[in-house]
């Protein structure tokens, strides 16, 4: 066979890492939605679960573009030995 070649897809370590952050980042955001303006007040009126939510959520968004840019590619079948370039 020639040189079969397969994408990590959801197995890459990016897109783990951009669901977790992702999760997270909704998280943060839906409570500096909901937040209590008595809570934002003590923090000198910097909603910071609302921005940290957003950064985290973009960040996600550029972790997924990272991995679909740039996929990592594995050999179809892992027995065979890698060639070196």
């Amino acid at each position: 066979m020639a040189d079969q070649k397969q994408k990590a897809g959801a197995f890459d370590i990016r897109v783990v890492i951009a669901a977790l952050i992702g999760l997270y980042g909704v998280v943060l955001t839906i409570l500096g939605i909901i937040a209590d303006p008595q809570e934002i007040a003590k923090a000198d009126g910097l909603n910071i679960n609302l921005w940290g939510g957003i950064a985290m959520l973009v960040f996600a968004a550029l972790f997924v573009l990272w991995a679909r840019i740039r996929p990592i590619v594995v050999p179809a079948d892992p027995a065979a030995p890698a060639e070196r370039e």
